[in-house]
């Protein structure tokens, strides 16, 4: 263990709670349906300071944060947060990584890069060092659930109402066997948003390789730039066929749970740009390296949802595209957080406003009827 200095701040202890939230109307993608949606905060303290990092998973991840990594980070100087999160790293080994451990892991660091900016007195990107003061945004959330009429709403709600240039929407339905409905879905998207607006679609890894050269035809006479996951992400050289068959962006990246997928992916020239989710790579500290790697192959980095968690790293990178501003987190942020973000215009500002680090409390009386652990 990297030991404290004389007079340094020690992480004093870490806590976590969950809190599930009904969605506001039934969801589902390609291949996945819901109704409900749990952030799990990780809370870290040392002394009158606390800083607080989340990720979206299952309940039982809070359980990871108490038992399996409070006592890993409890002790060191919380200034060293990339120490702790190998340390981290390192204490789950016999656990399994990805999946529940990686967001428990993700969540604590985000707390701890909050707790040191508070700390010191500084917006997290300052700490950082921003290479911009506006990161720009796109919608998501079109759900395959939608009706024509609701997702009309939902996308001119994003471009309309609050100026967002850039929307996406989830195609791929019944795992791929409702082409022409995610055709119709398309087109009422471009109708909705005009010709000047980006259009991005999702399939969220629902079509087979064959399916998704197919499908980019029509999108591509929609004006489609983005195609998300139009294979599993864990098909490297599909993805990598595709993206070569196709006028479309190809990203994917979403599930890296560590940082050689990234690798992996990269060298399989699976992307034309590199998704990652700092509540589910490693947090602020694996997802800043995952866009190292991505600006070292010549390419952009995406913040997959979650847009609070990322907003602050994202512009510390100078190879950002953007950040997804999704329904579905953002309406939870919002109602769980003070000090929330405003997307008008299609950009937000990170640390405008000089609040300590990333900016968001916890409002306990509002999150209370929501908490499961």
């Amino acid at each position: 263990m990297t030991r404290p200095g004389a007079g340094d701040p020690v992480v004093e202890d870490v806590t976590a709670a969950a809190y599930t939230v009904p969605t506001d109307a039934p969801e589902a993608d390609g291949t996945l349906a819901w109704d409900e949606t749990t952030l799990v905060l990780a809370t870290a303290r040392s002394g009158a300071a606390t800083g607080t990092g989340w990720t979206y998973g299952a309940p039982a991840t809070a359980d990871v944060i108490t038992g399996q990594l409070a006592g890993t980070v409890t002790g060191r100087c919380a200034f060293d947060v990339p120490a702790a999160n190998e340390a981290m790293s390192r204490a789950v080994r016999n656990a399994g990584r990805p999946g529940l451990v990686a967001g428990a892991l993700s969540a604590v660091d985000i707390a701890l890069w909050d707790l040191k900016a508070r700390l010191l007195g500084l917006p997290l990107v300052r700490l950082l060092g921003a290479t911009r003061h506006e990161v720009p945004v796109y919608g998501s959330g079109g759900f395959t659930t939608y009706d024509d009429a609701r997702q009309d709403r939902r996308l001119r709600g994003w471009t309309e109402q609050l100026g967002i240039p850039r929307v996406k929407i989830k195609i791929g339905e019944d795992r791929g066997g409702a082409e022409d409905r995610d055709h119709h879905r398309v087109a009422r998207a471009r109708r909705s948003i005009g010709d000047d607006a980006e259009l991005y679609v999702d399939a969220n890894g629902a079509y087979t390789r064959k399916q998704a050269v197919r499908a980019a035809r029509h999108l591509d006479a929609q004006g489609v730039l983005w195609f998300e996951e139009p294979v599993s992400s864990d098909d490297l050289a599909g993805l990598a066929g595709i993206r070569a068959a196709v006028t479309a962006d190809v990203a994917a990246g979403e599930y890296g749970y560590t940082l050689p997928y990234f690798g992996a992916m990269l060298a399989a020239g699976a992307v034309d740009c590199l998704q990652a989710d700092a509540t589910r790579c490693g947090g602020i500290t694996v997802w800043l390296r995952a866009a190292a790697l991505a600006e070292a192959a010549g390419l952009q980095i995406s913040g997959h949802c979650a847009p609070h968690a990322h907003a602050h790293a994202a512009a510390a990178v100078p190879n950002l595209r953007h950040l997804e501003w999704f329904h579905d987190h953002t309406r939870i942020e919002s109602m769980l957080f003070s000090g929330t973000l405003d997307p008008g215009g299609g950009s937000v500002r990170p640390g405008a406003d000089g609040t300590p680090g990333h900016g968001l409390v916890l409002l306990a009386g509002r999150a209370e009827p929501y908490r499961v652990r």
